[in-house]
């Protein structure tokens, strides 16, 4: 080797070692491609989710982080959230609005406005970010301007800060703007349109990214590629966090509580009831639901239950009724998104259900209390039997089945019929019977 050659070799790794803000290890070849995959309403559970991805892309070293996305939106606490991993992410992160017939509304805008690369599948579209109270009344105007204004400012210096068209992400949230994803390109909304996984990474291959102070250069035509799902953990709560199910179980705990108070000691109902409650609870958290609502339908529990011990003659009963029903409809706003709240086909189903199942067990109990006794002493009074033997004052008799020991204050013959008139411990008070009936064996 020459000694113009080694000179030429060293200037060349000096230049690309001591530059400024040129990691040459960022865009190595060979490097893994992590693949997250987001088709949800944005909650705690996504924005867990995408945070400990981007902390194994990060333990990895990969090349590129890319975010299938396909939300209808979500809450703006996950939100925020999101956009802040993505920001903070050493790894470059691209949100890629896929499969085709996704989309990225709401607050799924603002995370596509904070990526790296903001990149969208054939028929897809993005918009419709108007924020909207989800914790129960309406808001007024002043914080109505509130919140639309810092909502618009941060969509403004998401989409700004990565070069793309501020005054339509403005509009976005003001004016719910939606794009399809041809015209979300020509308005450098999103960067390119990507038909599969396979054709973004080979389209962004080369492209330079600033992280920070840094920039990067993407190497990923051709880079492995690693999918990484939900785990068992994040399905499971991604699955409470519908609407449909937290009211379904959350209505499963009201029974359950209701039975344990009902019948103390039964142990399994209060069980199941205390864990479906609870899991209720957890969704309508992630759910920012009314909790003026939920008291409501405790409140119902309550009135089932004083059902059973107070005699109202059906008000108490009527009153659960008209609060459960009362709490359901305020328990999610109707103003909020429909991913948001409860359908009317489950709301209607579990208020009928419910008014049908507490209506019968209230009828059931009064009717018991009204109910002659039928086992124990009092159960005894009034059964007819056959004199076994003479009965001058005591004898024997054959009642309901059994011999018994009796005692009647007037003479009764054997095989006469006789009733019984009371207990006396283990032995029966009888009198002969008047009636012609034949004798109850």
């Amino acid at each position: 080797m020459t000694l113009s050659v080694r000179r030429m070799l060293i200037a060349t790794l000096a230049l690309l070692l001591f530059v400024p803000g040129v990691a040459p290890s960022a865009g190595a070849v060979g490097k893994e491609v992590l693949v997250a995959t987001i088709a949800a309403p944005i909650g705690p559970v996504t924005a867990d989710y995408l945070s400990a991805v981007i902390a194994r892309a990060e333990e990895d070293d990969a090349v590129l982080l890319v975010v299938e996305l396909d939300t209808p939106g979500g809450l703006d606490s996950a939100m925020r959230e999101m956009v802040q991993s993505i920001l903070k992410s050493r790894v470059p992160v691209a949100v890629y609005v896929s499969p085709q017939g996704a989309r990225a509304a709401s607050a799924g805008v603002l995370i596509t406005l904070a990526a790296d690369v903001a990149a969208m599948a054939p028929g897809t579209n993005i918009g419709a970010a108007h924020p909207v109270n989800m914790g129960g009344g309406a808001m007024d105007n002043t914080m109505s301007r509130k919140v639309e204004n810092d909502a618009a400012a941060y969509a403004r210096s998401l989409a700004e800060s990565h070069g793309r068209n501020g005054d339509w992400a403005e509009s976005a949230v003001r004016e719910s703007a939606s794009l399809s994803e041809k015209n979300a390109v020509e308005k450098k909304v999103v960067d390119l349109v990507a038909s599969s996984l396979p054709d973004l990474l080979a389209r962004i291959d080369g492209r330079e990214i600033r992280k920070g102070d840094r920039t990067m250069i993407l190497r990923t035509k051709g880079a492995p590629v690693v999918r990484v799902p939900m785990g068992l953990r994040h399905r499971v709560l991604s699955a409470l966090a519908n609407p449909n199910l937290a009211y379904i179980l959350m209505m499963i705990g009201v029974y359950g509580i209701y039975f344990e108070l009902a019948s103390p000691g039964a142990v399994l109902p209060g069980v199941v009831g205390g864990i479906s409650l609870l899991l209720g609870f957890y969704a309508l958290q992630t759910l920012s639901a009314n909790y003026a609502g939920f008291l409501l339908i405790l409140l119902s529990l309550l009135l089932f239950f004083l059902e059973l011990k107070v005699q109202s003659h059906g008000a108490l009963a009527v009153g659960g009724i008209v609060a459960m029903a009362l709490g359901s409809l305020m328990l999610f706003r109707e103003s909020a998104d429909p991913y948001m709240r409860i359908s009317w086909t489950v709301l209607g189903t579990m208020v009928a259900l419910s008014a049908v199942f507490f209506a019968a067990v209230i009828s059931l109990a009064v009717r018991s209390q009204l109910r002659k006794p039928s086992t124990g002493s009092e159960g005894m009074i009034g059964e007819v039997g056959e004199a076994v033997t003479d009965i001058d004052p005591k004898g024997k008799v054959h009642v309901v089945g059994e011999l018994w020991d009796a005692r009647s204050d007037r003479p009764v013959r054997k095989g006469e019929r006789v009733v019984v008139k009371g207990l006396d411990g283990m032995t029966l008070i009888v009198a002969q019977d008047t009636l012609s009936l034949p004798p109850r064996v």
